[in-house]
């Protein structure tokens, strides 16, 4: 064999090296309904795929590939996922720049994070998910060893989206979220299809990790998200953060969890967006007011609920307000100031998803605490991101989102609990957890 040749690890037939990647991946049988994306490696190779296959090999099991064998390859023809990388790291620059903000304030920041933007010609408009799961990965593999070790099968990196795509419909194979996995008719790879938080908790879950899933919506949709048996509805303080009660997902259409009819499921993001606007058709399930009185009204009863959000968040990082903060008005947690490392939270509502990092809490005169989510947006461009924060200018319009600003009627997170399931624990992570909160 010349040094310009490879064996394919599934049926060992020899071929140009240039062509391992594109063979291999004909051995997951990709559904027909995918199409290519320009700007990724979909390895858009002519010709017919099947005939590389050159009959049945040692990988067989009567003609389907054994699981283990589509992971060991998958794990070898993964690439890195590219990023903008800054020097020192967003996460700190973003201290610096709170830290520099009145002293009425405190912040607790997740400690690393790297910024996946959207890119023109590659995912503009569809990818926000994937790159938010990037988002989400970068802090796990820098911070937790235990899950470095089992996500991506160790090897370290965070993958790029076709990568990722691959990984997703391992998960849903090895049986995690079967209701999603019908959603897709099963394949995702090299489509734009969107995704959301109930498919990147799959996807995480079949690593091992404890992903949970909280919906929030109006009291009016709550027959909506208890139309399933074995449906919760968590308490209005604020639930457990490691809430045990599991919830099937409503039979809705598409990509976007719960928050779809049977509608348009197409939206457009500029690359500098401040956010993706969506022109899906959300189930409505609540009355809208049109007088300028009443409107008022409705808005601010609307923050009042979105409250919980926000107090779900603090109560998060806060770690139910056991964090102290002394001295301090910014704490990163690490294991130097915060016993506990809190994860990035995945941030979806219809048309969009973001990152949250942290959480800043401010002192009015009042005496009442007022709230910003602090949030990275895979539709800015991570080197404006960086030099505004370097600048200490117009950041906190790209990354601090107060109440007044939640302007959907439904959002939903996804968070990591630590630890690793047991073999016991990954068969009940097969079906995704969540808990109903009103607003």
């Amino acid at each position: 064999m010349n040094m310009d040749s490879s064996t394919c690890p599934f049926c060992h037939l020899s071929l140009p090296s240039s062509q391992l990647q594109w063979h291999a991946n004909t051995h997951f049988d990709d559904d027909d309904g995918n199409y290519p994306v320009s700007g990724m490696h979909f390895d858009a190779t002519s010709g017919d795929c099947k005939s590389w296959c050159g009959g049945g090999g040692s990988g067989r099991d009567n003609g389907v590939w054994k699981m283990d064998e589509k992971i060991s390859c998958l794990v070898d023809l993964q690439r890195r996922g590219e990023f903008h990388k800054v020097e020192r790291g967003l996460m700190a620059f973003l201290r610096n720049c709170l830290e520099s903000e009145a002293e009425n304030s405190r912040s607790i920041l997740s400690c690393y994070v790297d910024h996946f933007q959207s890119l023109e010609f590659e995912d503009v408009g569809w990818g926000c998910g994937w790159r938010n799961i990037q988002m989400l990965s970068s802090h796990l593999l820098a911070q937790r060893p235990e899950a470095r070790e089992a996500m991506f099968g160790g090897s370290g990196f965070v993958p790029d989206i076709p990568s990722l795509q691959r990984w997703l419909e391992i998960a849903w194979e090895r049986g995690f979220d079967a209701p999603g996995s019908d959603q897709f008719n099963h394949a995702i790879y090299g489509s734009k299809k969107w995704i959301g938080a109930t498919d990147c908790a799959a996807l995480l879950r079949s690593f091992g990790l404890q992903a949970r899933v909280v919906d929030f919506g109006p009291k009016e949709s709550e027959a909506l998200y208890l139309s399933v048996p074995g449906s919760s509805v968590g308490a209005k303080e604020l639930v457990r953060i490691n809430d045990g009660r599991k919830r099937k997902a409503p039979n809705t259409y598409g990509p976007m969890d719960r928050y779809l009819s049977r509608g348009v499921a197409r939206a457009s993001c500029s690359q500098d967006a401040k956010s993706c606007s969506s022109l899906i058709q959300i189930r409505d399930t609540v009355d809208k007011e049109s007088s300028g009185d009443r409107e008022v009204n409705n808005t601010a009863k609307q923050n009042e609920g979105h409250q919980v959000l926000m107090d779900f968040v603090w109560n998060y990082f806060s770690h139910k307000g056991t964090i102290q903060f002394g001295h301090k008005r910014v704490l990163v947690s690490d294991k130097t100031y915060v016993r506990v490392h809190l994860r990035p939270l995945y941030f979806q509502h219809d048309g969009h998803s973001r990152t949250i990092v942290g959480i800043q809490v401010k002192h009015q005169r009042s005496g009442l605490p007022q709230y910003s989510l602090l949030v990275l947006d895979p539709g800015h461009r991570t080197a404006a991101l960086e030099r505004s924060l370097r600048e200490k200018v117009g950041w906190q319009k790209l990354i601090k989102r107060g109440v007044h600003t939640l302007k959907k009627q439904q959002y939903q997170l996804c968070y990591v609990d630590p630890g690793i399931a047991s073999e016991e624990e990954m068969e009940k992570l097969k079906t995704i957890d969540s808990v109903f909160l009103e607003f």
